[in-house]
């Protein structure tokens, strides 16, 4: 069953974005909230600060118990401004510091901990409940877990090679072609072991963003936001 607040209220429209990494889900998430005037909730940044989390600190990621710990006892800020979202750990901004190589490398170490999966889960619910007039979400399990009501979900794909091409685009050459391609593919196939992501649930719009403009996937979406709006007022 669904948790109460992820049911659909009259006064909030809830978004949900899912795909796997470089199908393009942040930016066009971001691109769609600024266009409709809605909060943005990135989900996998926020699994990226509890990974910058356990990394500075000494408990090892291979220690699942202790890391749900620590994450529990922290304080995370979370920005839903789709311009320009901050994060925080315990008060200290790690915005950048979260899109590091490093932390890619090691974040489906924290994200597949199931502990830390419900109590993120949870914060994420919390901050969409109380997001008016609406919120675009995006992560891995948005669709079928997070926010499995919302009156627009979609699962957001590409071609593996064009996603490896963005990615590696988007970390300016930080790291080898290899490297990446390791993030990107290993990525999904561990993160897939605790979300689904790959094959869309009944009732959720599939996107192809492999041949489409980032403009283009943004009408997409809002034509799909108009349509549903048009239905939930009949």
């Amino acid at each position: 069953m669904p948790d109460a607040s992820s049911r659909q209220p009259a006064d909030r429209f809830v978004v949900a974005i899912d795909g796997p990494s470089g199908s393009g889900k942040s930016s066009t998430a971001r691109g769609v909230a600024e266009r409709m005037g809605y909060a943005y909730l990135d989900t996998g940044a926020m699994y990226r600060a509890a990974t910058w989390l356990v990394l500075n600190s000494d408990v090892d990621a291979a220690e699942q118990p202790l890391v749900a710990k620590l994450i529990a006892e922290a304080d995370f800020g979370i920005g839903t401004d789709p311009k320009a979202p901050v994060f925080t750990v315990n008060g200290l901004d790690v915005t950048q510091a979260i899109r590091e190589p490093q932390i890619s490398a090691s974040v489906s170490k924290v994200a597949t901990n199931l502990d830390v999966r419900r109590m993120l889960i949870a914060r994420q619910q919390e901050i969409i409940a109380a997001a008016a007039p609406g919120i675009v979400a995006e992560g891995r399990d948005i669709t079928t877990v997070v926010a499995p009501d919302a009156p627009v979900r979609v699962l957001l794909v590409a071609d593996p090679a064009a996603r490896v091409a963005r990615r590696q685009t988007e970390l300016g050459g930080q790291v080898t072609i290899s490297d990446v391609r390791d993030q990107v593919i290993r990525r999904d196939r561990d993160d897939s072991t605790v979300a689904q992501f790959e094959a869309a649930a009944p009732g959720v719009t599939v996107i192809d963003s492999t041949d489409l403009t980032l403009a283009q996937v943004i009408d997409r979406i809002c034509d799909l936001i108009d349509t549903a709006g048009r239905t939930m007022d009949v």
